[in-house]
């Protein structure tokens, strides 16, 4: 990897024709939803995409394998972290971005920006005044709350809006909660997060992940024939994790041998592992920690079901904007049941690739998990259609064709 100035840069491939600045603060290796759908989104069109983001630990073994140009500004391991790294990290990824931005422009003359993310939202602003490009916004969900919060920071990003030439949201849901809080005329788009095969480094061999799969069940002392239903996720009480644990005695008062694998990490492990002891169903209930992309794969295919029963927490300063964790359990063709709440709609349809619930009803979510706990043709059904959810992008030239650019 070179190194100029401030920017560190690796450069794979000709960049004659790369006329779009996909700038991102957090970009793989790291590993999120928004890191995702900012990298698919420069896998569609390499050979136009320039990618500016943020560094991160391993980022330059990445960057080398990339068919498009990565560009990446430094950020200090002391400001990757919460509290008051966080603010700083936020500081010198407003001051940073925009700056490299216009070094890139003189070396690249593209022609337009996609910013990845609602976030630092004032750089881009200052991005459209400053150089002669048309400006797009991705917006994801969470990135909405924050200027909710000041009417200053409202104003802003208002104003923002109305200077990109257009919008696009993660989700239906994101689209009408930005049209409901915002009024502005820019054009806006619908674009789906997609499941990138490759990130599970595995096989598509029913043999391979099958083997995978039981591999995991015995590691965790799971018999072959249980039922086990699995959530992926950080640890947070707005992902449900503690729903599915209440509803687990209900299931085994059923006659059913029901298993509950948590993958992810976060503030609520203790609070977790302890109330699955309350309810006495501590040897039903498997904590795997931090999962690679490269192990989930094994623990989707060692379920039967994929649950994650999030809600709508606005004090929180969270939402669901969409949940990609949806669309990987049906890649592997695996059924879901979440909670109709934010984007969760686009990600799962009813009856169709799984059960979509109420987030207030118990008796609806317990009956829900009962029935596909109970019956293996209905999984099977919807695991099925949840593939072909899965695999079925939305390509992002769709927001220039639409206005006629290209």
């Amino acid at each position: 990897m070179q190194s100029t100035s401030l920017i560190d840069t690796v450069t794979t491939s000709t960049t004659s024709s790369a006329d779009i600045l996909v700038v991102c603060r957090t970009f793989p290796p790291n590993e999120g939803g928004i890191e995702e759908y900012a990298y698919n989104r420069c896998l569609q069109d390499p050979e136009r995409v320039i990618a500016l983001v943020a560094g991160c630990p391993g980022d330059q073994d990445f960057d080398q394998n990339q068919s498009f140009p990565v560009h990446r500004w430094f950020l200090p391991s002391f400001a990757q972290g919460r509290g008051l790294s966080s603010l700083l990290k936020q500081v010198i990824n407003m001051f940073l971005s925009p700056l490299l931005a216009v070094k890139l422009y003189l070396r690249y003359r593209y022609h337009y920006i996609e910013w990845g993310h609602g976030y630092d939202f004032p750089a881009l602003l200052l991005l459209s005044y400053l150089l002669p490009v048309r400006c797009f916004v991705y917006l994801h969900g969470n990135d909405l709350l924050c200027p909710l919060k000041n009417p200053v920071l409202r104003f802003l990003f208002s104003w923002t809006l109305k200077r990109c030439a257009g919008i696009v949201c993660n989700s239906t849901f994101t689209k009408d909660y930005l049209q409901q809080h915002f009024s502005i005329s820019t054009p806006t788009y619908v674009i789906n997060p997609t499941v990138r095969p490759s990130k599970f480094k595995v096989e598509e061999n029913g043999e391979i992940l099958e083997g995978l799969g039981k591999q995991i069940r015995k590691s965790h002392n799971i018999p072959k024939t249980a039922v086990v239903i699995l959530s992926v996720g950080r640890l947070v009480p707005r992902k449900g994790f503690a729903r599915v644990i209440e509803y687990l005695p209900q299931l085994l008062n059923e006659n059913l041998d029901v298993h509950y694998l948590v993958c992810g990490r976060g503030p609520m492990l203790s609070e977790l592992k302890e109330l699955a002891s309350q309810l006495g169903v501590e040897k039903r209930v498997h904590f795997a920690g931090f999962v690679s992309d490269e192990q989930l794969a094994a623990y989707y295919s060692a379920c039967d079901i994929f649950s994650l029963l999030t809600f709508f927490n606005t004090k929180a300063a969270s939402i669901e904007g969409f949940g990609i964790v949806y669309l990987e359990a049906g890649y592997f063709a695996k059924p879901v049941i979440a909670s109709r709440v934010g984007g969760v709609v686009d990600a799962v349809h009813h009856q169709e690739t799984g059960l979509l619930v109420n987030p207030e009803s118990s008796a609806e979510t317990f009956q829900a998990l009962l029935q596909l706990c109970q019956d293996q043709e209905l999984r099977e059904r919807l695991g099925q259609k949840g593939r072909q959810l899965a695999i079925n992008p939305t390509p992002h030239s769709l927001i220039y064709k639409q206005l006629g650019i290209f």
